[in-house]
Formats: C-alpha cells, structure tokens, sequence
C-alpha cells in the first residue's frame, strides 16, 4: 500500500533507528552549540512568548523581532496589555504590517481572560493554555514548552518536512505526531522543541543544506543517503501587496487616524483606485468593512444615506 502520491510505503515498523538515544543527543548537542538569536528564546516569560508566537503565525521571523520589540515596549506585561484601548492594539498590528488584524484582537482578549480567569497568572499546560482565545493547540503547545518546559512536542512544517526526509514519515498527521512524541527526551521540550524547528529552518529547508549547516542527522537521515530531497507540500505565504490582509490593515490605520469615515471618504485612502462603481469601489469596500465587523475591529452603520466605518473600542 502506498501513501497518497509520494511512491512512499507505508510504515509498518518503528521508522527510527535503533539508536534513538544518540539522535536526541545530536540534535540537542548541535543546536546548543550554534543557533539564530531571537529575543523571545531568551525568555521564560510566557506572556511574552506568546507574543512572539502570535507574530510568528504566518511572518517570517526576521520581520517579526521589530515588532516583538515595540509591542513589549508599549504594553511590556500581560496586565498592561489586558487593560489597553484594543483599538490601539489592532492598530498597531496594522502598523506593523503583521496582518491579520483579528490576531491583535484575540491577544487582547487572552490577556483579559488571564487577568480575569487566572488571576492573572498565565496556565502552565497545553490544554490550559488552549483554553485561551485565539491559542489553538500548536500556540498553546508551544508557550507550555518555551516557558514552562512543559509541553508535548511541536509539530509544525518545519518538523514534518525534517522527519519525512530524514526517517521516511509517510506524509500522514498522526504519523507525524507519533514520532514526534517517541523522539521527545522527557522533560526537555524547551530545548528540543527550538532545536528541531531549528533544524528545519536553517539546514533542512525547502533547499537542504545539509553539510553546510552540519546538520547532525546525516548519519541516519534517508535523503542524505539517496539524494531524494522531496517533501510534504508545504503552504506558501500569499503575497502580501496589494492582498486583502494589506487592505484590511489600511482601513484600520486610516479609521484609527479620522475615527469615522464614510464609504467614499474611507476608499480611496485604502486604494488609490478607488472608484464607487469600480472594481474597487462601494461594494468591495463594503465585503472588506464587513468581514472586519465580523471580526468585532469595525462598527458600520447607515446614517444619513451614507454608510460609515469606525474603529471598535
């Protein structure tokens, strides 16, 4: 039996090798040897990690250290965060280019709930922490190891693409998970979590660079030996000018500046091509307007036969 259209047995046996013991201890061994400085992975502070890991959502990370950076020096805790103005915080989500505005909302309003709930403390495990709003199960996995060394282990793009080339995973979720957790060394999730995402972001990309980066598997690793680098298909970032998240940020900013703005006075400020019957007209403004109402970002009401957008606080 095969698996989808990869040519790929399906795994009978244990995939790993015998040697699991000696894996961990090369992956662990060189990642804390030499590995890419962000900020966030010189703390243990939660709220702080759960910043980082929010921005992180579909941002490259070079891009994000700027902003984690501002974010922290305007609300540098939970408690200041939860007590903000949200438009503020969308706004400068907006500013900073993260996209996805309703991002900033639900952070937000996972600080007021760990305010309110927790009495301000944040949970310590993944199934508490994805009791949060906004924090789905890999978020929440993910704060549980970086702060707490408490957590299951991650499996994100990165982990997957690393273990189906090195080990022969077929391209299956469950299998991905299963293997992840037999290879986790107990009670370390904080450091082997950063070292094998580590692992697939600098030396088993989408271009491997196995030697170069030294990667520390090659002994056992199947595409080293075969030269058969494919991978699971992994989703691409759309582009982000000109994309309805770079819109969606545009009338954020615009209405935090003018507050309230009609359809015809909002438009071409989002679009300079703006045109009321056009393309990008009335009713394209009024999709966008709506889905961020949906969102909870917008209020829209009709005063005076003119529809108007502004900022909800």
């Amino acid at each position: 039996m095969t698996d989808g259209d990869t040519g790929r047995e399906e795994a009978t046996t244990d995939p790993l090798p015998g040697e699991v013991a000696a894996v961990r201890e090369a992956l662990v061994s060189w990642y804390e040897a030499d590995h890419r400085s962000f900020p966030w992975r010189e703390t243990e502070e939660p709220y702080e990690i759960l910043v980082s890991e929010v921005m992180s959502q579909q941002t490259q990370l070079d891009r994000v250290v700027d902003a984690w950076e501002d974010f922290l020096d305007r609300w540098p805790t939970g408690a200041e965060l939860a007590a903000a103005d949200r438009a503020d915080v969308v706004a400068f989500w907006s500013d900073h280019s993260l996209g996805y505005n309703n991002r900033a909302k639900y952070l937000h309003e996972a600080a007021q709930q760990v305010r309110e709930e927790y009495d301000g403390e944040f949970p310590t495990t993944p199934e508490e922490l994805a009791e949060l709003m906004g924090v789905g199960p890999y978020t929440a996995n993910a704060v549980a190891s970086f702060a707490f060394n408490n957590g299951d282990a991650v499996v994100d793009t990165n982990v997957k693409r690393v273990l189906y080339r090195a080990f022969e995973i077929p391209d299956d979720d469950s299998e991905f998970e299963r293997v992840a957790a037999e290879l986790l060394p107990e009670g370390q999730s904080r450091v082997w979590n950063n070292a094998i995402m580590e692992l697939g972001g600098v030396a088993c990309g989408k271009n491997p660079r196995c030697d170069e980066a030294g990667c520390p598997w090659r002994k056992w690793c199947h595409a080293y030996a075969t030269g058969d680098f494919t991978a699971p298909d992994v989703p691409t970032q759309p582009e982000f000018e000109g994309s309805r998240r770079q819109m969606r940020g545009r009338v954020i900013s615009t209405l935090k500046e003018y507050n309230e703005l009609g359809l015809d006075e909002l438009g071409p400020r989002v679009r300079v091509d703006y045109a009321p019957d056009g393309e990008y007209g009335r009713e394209w403004l009024s999709a966008l307007l709506s889905d961020l109402a949906d969102d909870g970002l917008v209020t829209v009401a009709e005063r005076d036969d003119t529809t108007v957008a502004r900022l909800r606080s």
